[in-house]
């Protein structure tokens, strides 16, 4: 059996350096990607990078959309109209192409394991740098669209918000000026290897959060039984007899 190929984007350094180290560490020949490798924007660049890495591995198991921007922290009326729309490509149109060209060659596989790198914005509004909260709320979609569509074909599709890793972004950030506790690269990693070894298959199109979730609380919380709606995005009503229900 040939070794098994992960890709990783925004590899370089943060919490995809650490994730691709890890996924190293179990065994994966690991695609670094960036934006001197392939922008993830670009769709020729990335079509032409994903052919080549299949030609010169011959398969992909694991993708891992890692890299992503966030907008200036200030009101939606204060945000300048281009880097709002900026952080939105590259946080939903990058995994989007990289999901749709790394995809075809999972299915011929007959399986595959993608992980998105998600965040807790992604199920509220924001404040401030409300481009971000948009981009990963649209992320969670474009998961369970992978799950959906994917599923039929043995690939699984997984949201995993990092919680607040010490990196240059997080340390940049207003709104982590005072932190004092961080998310370790370590919980984050275990949750993606233990997503990609397939033990926490149930939790395909849902979203997990390190720091807050194990390896072992996920597997014992999926053994208790999950409804369709279990750490999802979803509408609220307001009850049975609500149209919307």
């Amino acid at each position: 059996m040939t070794q098994p190929v992960a890709v990783v984007t925004g590899a370089s350094r943060g919490i995809g350096h650490h994730i691709a180290q890890a996924l190293e560490g179990a065994g994966y020949a690991v695609e670094r990607g960036s934006r001197a490798v392939a922008d993830v924007t670009d769709r020729t660049a990335v079509e032409a990078w994903v052919a080549d890495l299949v030609a010169r591995r011959g398969r992909i198991d694991v993708l891992v959309n890692n890299a992503g921007v966030i907008d200036a922290e200030v009101p939606l009326e204060e945000s300048d109209p281009e880097q709002w729309w900026r952080t939105v490509e590259v946080n939903v149109l990058g995994p989007y192409l990289m999901t749709r060209f790394v995809m075809p060659h999972m299915v011929a596989a007959g399986r595959g394991r993608v992980v998105n790198l998600n965040s807790g914005a992604g199920t509220r509004p924001g404040e401030v740098a409300s481009a971000y909260n948009v981009s990963k709320t649209a992320l969670a979609r474009l998961t369970g669209s992978t799950h959906l569509s994917g599923g039929p074909h043995g690939i699984r599709a997984f949201d995993l918000a990092p919680g607040v890793v010490r990196t240059d972004m997080t340390e940049a950030m207003e709104a982590h000026r005072d932190r004092t506790e961080w998310t370790s690269p370590q919980e984050v990693t275990a949750l993606v290897l233990a997503l990609v070894s397939g033990d926490l298959d149930a939790w395909s199109g849902r979203i997990v959060r390190a720091g807050a979730d194990t390896p072992a609380s996920l597997a014992e919380r999926a053994a208790a039984g999950l409804t369709d709606q279990d750490r999802t995005i979803g509408l609220l009503p307001w009850g049975s007899e609500d149209p919307l229900a």
